[in-house]
């Protein structure tokens, strides 16, 4: 086997193996993406955080809402379903406020 025949036979197979890392279109329509889960009753949302609830509260009420702290490191793109919250505590640690972001 030539240098050239070599060479575009490994290129081939790391080609090939690369393939099955990706799953085909028919294979991602399967099982569709499941994404973070919505607060639907903002008034119920709001009585709990007139509580001042702590994190920890907070993380087992809305186990599908991410919680951002003060100094907690995330991206701050544009998200519309009120799946991640930016909260702001006092000095007890607890929750006063904050917004949806």
């Amino acid at each position: 086997m030539n240098r050239i025949s070599l060479i575009l036979a490994v290129s081939a197979s790391i080609a090939l193996s690369a393939c099955a890392f990706y799953p085909s279109a028919d294979a991602q329509q399967a099982s569709p993406w499941r994404g973070p889960v919505s607060i639907a009753g903002m008034d119920a949302f709001r009585q709990f955080m007139s509580s001042d609830p702590t994190p920890a509260q907070f993380r087992e009420q809305y186990p599908d809402v991410q919680l951002v702290l003060p100094g907690d490191v995330t991206t701050k793109e544009l998200r519309s379903d009120n799946s991640r919250y930016f909260a702001q505590l006092n000095q007890a640690g607890r929750i006063v406020s904050g917004k949806f972001m």
